[in-house]
């Protein structure tokens, strides 16, 4: 009686193991490009050998990551892993994977020299890696400008020879606008540090709005209104709300488009054999030629109920062949220090504008100044980038002076500093 029992425990165990219900580990994820495609189907084969685990891949827009996801964090919710950019400001929220991963010193090794992005000051926790490196700068439509016949402007041209070619193209091509940048205020800082702009006070809080700012938001401001900068970029929106201009430059709607090295992919897909393209690097302010180095990131959160399997799927997903594959596909900078040693990736790409396109980002990141360097790692860096892009639109809108607009950023990232504190 005693084997039949313990046979029959056994029995009803197992059949109990194999009725259990899978893990669920549910990822927020946005894409500027495929690589919304290519993570899923990563993430399929994770699933196919690791059956115990079920990843629900929930792809939505941007907008939903910058808007949604801090109210849910706030509230001690939220998926279980998340790909963000706004990464030090709220690193509060993220988990600490070091207890759970299989081995934290291969993390150290390859991700290191950036887990600081990602967590609270004077931590050492592992809370998630850079699914890429990214860069702001330029793009041209070659065919455009030969098709007017103006030439393009030289190596360390500035913001204003720039804007200038690209008017004339406008003109000979009869165009909407002569360019457009990202309605950002992360995508308008690279610019506002090479007129000199500082953030960053000495005591580590934000700085007051600076000439060096100001000099480059007014000529924005002025562009926009003699209309050469696409209105509808930023007029359109309010608030903090992100808007892209990809779509009109892939289109063939304006000239030169300033965005980031996230765009090679989606440019490459959407504008095909169109026209040629090229990357152009950041135009020169009175102090450097700086874009703005930082990338999107995949973290875990903190409140997780389900922290081991979270840490397996990001081991999974961190591990050197799953980055390689990744970058490879999508076309984005690596953030893998054994894959950029290796330096033998093979973009997949047939588009011939994409190689040359991506080379031109490598060579942006050796040109960025200090103070673009120090802003990823910084809390507040998204704080300040809200200010900016919030009240520069009512500028632009007509609903405020360049002198309300300055005291108004101060005052709103003042406020929110208060608060946060």
């Amino acid at each position: 009686m005693k084997r039949l029992w313990l046979g029959l425990s056994a029995l009803v165990l197992a059949a109990a193991s194999a009725q259990a219900e899978p893990v669920p580990v549910r990822i927020l994820w946005y894409s500027d490009g495929n690589e919304g495609e290519v993570i899923s189907e990563l993430l399929d084969r994770f699933e196919a050998a690791n059956p115990d685990i079920d990843v629900i891949l929930e792809n939505v827009a941007f907008q939903v990551i910058q808007e949604q996801l801090p109210v849910q964090l706030a509230s001690g919710t939220g998926p279980d892993i998340a790909r963000v950019t706004n990464l030090k400001a709220q690193a509060e929220h993220w988990l600490d994977m070091r207890p759970y991963l299989a081995d934290p010193a291969y993390w150290e090794a390859n991700f290191g020299d950036r887990l600081d992005w990602m967590r609270e000051d004077g931590s050492d926790a592992i809370t998630g890696f850079m699914t890429q490196l990214t860069m702001t700068g330029g793009f041209v439509n070659l065919t455009l400008f030969e098709q007017a016949g103006v030439a393009l402007p030289g190596p360390e041209a500035t913001w204003d020879e720039w804007i200038e070619a690209s008017r004339q193209v406008m003109e000979s091509q009869g165009l909407p606008a002569a360019f457009a940048i990202d309605r950002s205020g992360h995508r308008i800082t690279g610019p506002n540090l090479s007129y000199g702009a500082n953030y960053i006070g000495p005591d580590g809080l934000p700085a007051p709005v600076d000439e060096g700012t100001m000099a480059f938001v007014s000529r924005l401001v002025e562009w926009t209104g003699q209309g050469l900068m696409l209105p509808d970029t930023w007029v359109s929106a309010a608030g903090t709300t992100y808007r892209a201009a990809a779509d009109d430059f892939a289109n063939g709607t304006i000239p030169f488009y300033y965005s980031g090295s996230w765009q090679v992919a989606n440019l490459s897909a959407k504008i095909g054999d169109a026209f040629d393209w090229a990357a152009i690097g950041s135009p020169c302010g009175t102090v450097g030629c700086s874009g703005m180095p930082g990338g999107a990131g995949l973290v875990a959160i903190r409140y997780t109920q389900h922290p081991e399997a979270v840490a397996r799927v990001m081991d999974y997903l961190a591990s050197e062949p799953v980055v390689r594959e990744f970058s490879e596909r999508t076309l984005f900078l690596p953030a893998h220090a054994g894959i950029v040693a290796a330096g033998d990736l093979a973009f997949r790409s047939e588009d011939p504008n994409v190689p040359p396109a991506l080379e031109r980002f490598v060579q942006a990141s050796r040109e960025t100044l200090p103070a673009a360097n120090a802003l990823p790692a910084w809390q507040w860096a998204n704080t300040y980038y809200g200010a900016l892009v919030t009240r520069i639109s009512q500028v632009m809108a007509g609903e405020l002076s360049l002198d309300q607009a300055r005291e108004l950023i101060d005052r709103d990232i003042a406020d929110q500093v208060a608060a946060a504190r």
